[in-house]
């Protein structure tokens, strides 16, 4: 029997993007010899994370599979713009294009840039408050080894710290918080046991889109799996508002992470080096998945109109993304990094 790979995931935020990594974590999942040991998740990461583990833990692969496909259907479900039947032979591409510069997306657009989301008062909703409710957070929470580890990442308020949910501290509105763009969401309070107060929370990708450091614990492996939606790079200058915005959003999304992988290069030159022994830190192996060349080709539209032609597109992306990475880098987990961080910070 082969030995098992034992990894961590870290798996970002990004909206309805998120059925890319749908996508990458329904194909892990067959992989018999792949044990995910560990999630750190924001925002969309963070309910695909909550899925998978809930569903493990009620069915095996299996049931961790169906738990996603169970949550994008109902994100899927939820009222959006209906796609005109001439619009479906597109390219997920052009559909986005599409999408971005019709009215209803673009009215909504310059709604929430002038309106407080606390503006609609007793008509406010938070409309993924019906579907996260539904998780067996008996499942979610458990700490008795069964399962993978899950943190789950968010933004304090009241001083722009990163606050990491774990194990029972996990909840309804702890992943509420998580997803909680402060443009669109009205900040979700949550009664912090670190502080000892009633704290609001934004999206956590702000402060760790995922964190990482919560992966670096000596019961967990040294491979951490990155699943990225947000576009390191884009070739072409944003030009139009959405676009621009769209990309300062991006930016500020990644540099969390971005600090997180030139501090683990840091401390891999310095390993090289024999400046540092791995008694003293361990040797970090960084692996990604992604597929920044799509990425490029959507715009914001598609990350906050989850139409199901939309996620369905992104899950095939997701899932041909992990069948390339398992091809050429399933043998490098347990031994070294496919990513050249070197390269990464040139």
């Amino acid at each position: 029997m082969a030995r098992k790979k034992r990894i961590n995931l870290a798996l970002q935020g990004g909206g309805a993007h998120g059925a890319f990594t749908w996508g990458v974590l329904d194909r892990l999942l067959q992989e018999e010899d792949i044990e995910i040991a560990a999630i750190s998740g924001t925002s969309a990461g963070a309910l695909n994370g909550a899925a998978l583990k809930a569903g493990m833990i009620e069915g095996g692969r299996d049931g961790a599979r169906a738990r996603l496909d169970w949550l994008w259907q109902e994100v899927g479900a939820r009222p959006d713009l209906n796609i005109p039947a001439w619009m479906v032979p597109f390219s997920l591409s052009d559909f986005s294009q599409a999408l971005e510069y019709s009215w209803p997306v673009m009215t909504a657009d310059a709604v929430s840039r002038l309106v407080s989301p606390y503006a609609y008062g007793p008509f406010y909703s938070n409309p993924l408050r019906a579907i996260v409710k539904q998780f067996n957070f008996d499942a979610v929470c458990e700490e008795s080894g069964e399962g993978p580890c899950l943190f789950i990442c968010a933004t304090r308020v009241r001083n722009g710290k990163v606050r990491v949910f774990k194990d029972s501290e996990i909840s309804t509105d702890a992943i509420l918080a998580s997803a909680c763009l402060p443009t669109v969401f009205q900040a979700v309070e949550v009664e912090d046991a670190e502080t000892g107060m009633k704290e609001a929370f934004w999206d956590g990708g702000y402060t760790g889109n995922p964190a990482l450091f919560p992966l670096f614990h000596p019961n967990l492996p040294d491979d951490i799996l990155i699943i990225n939606i947000n576009p390191l790079e884009r070739t072409e200058l944003p030009r139009s508002a959405q676009a621009i915005q769209n990309r300062i959003n991006e930016i500020s999304f990644n540099s969390s992470l971005l600090r997180e992988l030139r501090a683990i290069e840091f401390v891999q030159r310095l390993l090289d080096r024999g400046t540092l022994s791995t008694d003293q830190k361990s040797r970090v192996l960084v692996h990604m998945i992604a597929d920044d060349a799509l990425m490029n080709e959507l715009s914001v539209a598609t990350k906050l109109v989850p139409t199901p032609f939309t996620l369905s597109r992104l899950k095939e992306a997701g899932q041909k993304a992990a069948d390339d990475f398992i091809a050429q880098h399933k043998k490098d987990l347990n031994k070294r990094s496919s990513v050249d961080l070197v390269e990464m910070f040139q």
